[in-house]
């Protein structure tokens, strides 16, 4: 790790989306970036050089919230077209779907165990899904207005909420209650979560201000006014000690919790920023905002033994846990001026030669959704069923979804097999996972609609059988080859279906020119 006084430097531009960034999370080896967007996409980035980027196609809205689950093994989104998404993190961009939320969904969060996940509406209600059996488990209410954000605890015992109604609540997961509630007068928390050591929670305020309160003895420790516009994200370094913020202001500030003031200010978007968020080491951190630009940032400024400092705190997760002195704040509220110790940081000025990266981006379209939603939750899969070893905690798998095949699923992408090494070349798996998506369409069809459709089509596919059969013999092409198969098949279904209907069906099939 770099030297305690060398400064945040930015590493790369990320460009691909279309509009503003909402939210960017790092997947837990370090490896990956998601992030969400205002143009209903999501995008996983990959930091290995010449690497691809992937779009994932589902949302029909504005995608509000990203995070990767504890694993790795799974990818949630939250959405303003009122739906929750799972996704498998690869290639083939399979999903599970969440519907309970009546309004656009603002948050979701993982759990630390990866068990349940919480999503938060602005239908004013937190919900709270088992990811074990894939289904709803229960709602809080009490906030009178839009949910902006909900957090889990690291112990999972509690839930941090902020809504629009001005007010942040603690519900204990247990008994489904409201616990403590802090409330402003001023403005709204826009984002809320908790320390690392799980003893404190910081909001970041509408009213331009950054607070940080004391969940076992209910107390304000420190507030700061660092901001000129609203601060939309914080994000707590794992080792507690440092606190990032992104602004409506277009910057980002780092403060120093132990020492109570702001440390860097570091600009580089052009625009509001939405989104911050660290690595899961700590190493790097992320920023998106309205400027459309992903910028990843390599700390530097803290080289403490952050590891063994989350160990000792793991012991004093409980309310009647004894003070420590890295839990001592100032007591009272800190505005912050610019001061001649605070490190500004603009990249744009200094950093020549960066590096921007602006990848190859696949489109990843929605494949084989499960539905669940509040009233019809999703049972346990049957043994065997695929979606197991996708959906499920490795470390609650069953021996039919043992973690080596999991492992195996949810491999990087990059790591991934490329065509030539595969048994199967992609091209046909791919053609052969859209055919059997068409038969399951076609079987749905009633025989009058599917009589209709044949008639309407049938002379079609024969001609397009032949000119795609030349094209491929001229050119060896395999996305032709992917075209000639879907024909193949189509027409034989087709002649197959043929022979069900009535023998007034086959006489006018028959007097068609095939």
């Amino acid at each position: 790790m770099a030297s305690a006084t060398e400064d945040p430097v930015l590493e790369r531009y990320f460009k691909g989306h279309k509009a503003a960034i909402t939210s960017l999370d790092f997947s837990p080896n370090g490896k990956q970036l998601a992030t969400a967007s205002w143009d209903t996409f999501l995008m996983l980035w990959n930091f290995k050089p010449h690497a691809r980027a992937y779009r994932y196609v589902g949302h029909k809205d504005v995608v509000t919230s990203v995070q990767f689950s504890p694993h790795g093994n799974l990818l949630a989104s939250a959405s303003r077209d009122r739906t929750v998404r799972l996704w498998i993190p690869d290639k083939r961009g399979k999903f599970s779907e969440f519907k309970a939320h009546t309004a656009p969904v603002r948050s979701v969060d993982f759990s630390a165990d990866g068990q349940f996940l919480a999503t938060a509406s602005e239908d004013k209600s937190i919900k709270v899904w088992s990811m074990y059996r894939q289904r709803f488990l229960y709602s809080l209410y009490r906030h009178t207005h839009w949910v902006r954000c909900a957090k889990f605890s690291p112990d999972g015992r509690l839930i941090v909420s902020c809504s629009e109604d001005k007010t942040i609540k603690i519900w204990d997961t247990t008994n489904k209650q409201c616990v403590n509630n802090f409330s402003d007068s001023v403005g709204f928390a826009n984002f809320v979560d908790f320390n690392p050591s799980g003893t404190c929670i910081a909001s970041a305020g509408s009213d331009q201000t950054v607070k940080v309160w004391d969940v076992r003895v209910n107390k304000l420790l420190q507030h700061y006014q660092v901001h000129s516009g609203g601060v939309n994200c914080i994000s707590f370094h794992p080792s507690g000690n440092y606190l990032i913020t992104a602004s409506s202001d277009g910057t980002l500030k780092i403060l120093d919790l132990l020492e109570g003031r702001l440390i860097y200010t570091l600009q580089g978007h052009t625009g509001p920023v939405f989104t911050v968020s660290f690595s899961k080491g700590g190493e790097l951190f992320a920023s998106g905002g309205a400027d459309t630009q992903v910028l990843l940032w390599r700390t530097n400024f803290d080289e403490l033994p952050y590891k063994g400092l989350n160990k000792r705190n793991l012991k004093r997760l409980h309310f009647d846990s004894p003070p420590h002195l890295l839990d001592i704040y100032p007591r009272t509220p800190h505005p912050h001026e610019e001061k001649v110790e605070t490190v500004e940081i603009n990249p744009k000025l200094e950093v020549i030669d960066l590096q921007i990266s602006t990848p190859p981006v696949v489109d990843i379209l929605s494949f084989d959704s499960t539905t669940t939603t509040e009233t019809s939750g999703r049972t346990l899969p049957d043994k065997g069923e695929e979606a197991c070893g996708y959906f499920l905690n490795p470390s609650l798998l069953s021996p039919e979804c043992s973690p080596t095949t999991t492992k195996k699923k949810t491999e990087d992408m990059s790591d991934l097999p490329c065509e030539s090494q595969r048994s199967i070349p992609l091209a046909v798996t791919d053609a052969l996972e859209h055919i059997m998506e068409q038969l399951n369409v076609l079987t749905q069809i009633s025989p009058q609609g599917l009589w209709r459709h044949l008639t309407d089509c049938e002379k079609e596919p024969c001609e397009n059988l032949e000119s795609s059969y030349d094209l491929l013999k001229e050119n060896h092409v395999k996305n032709h080859f992917v075209s000639f198969c879907n024909i193949v098949l189509y027409v034989t279904f087709s002649l197959f279906i043929r022979h069900l209907f009535s023998l007034k069906a086959i006489a006018l099939f028959t007097s068609c020119q095939i």
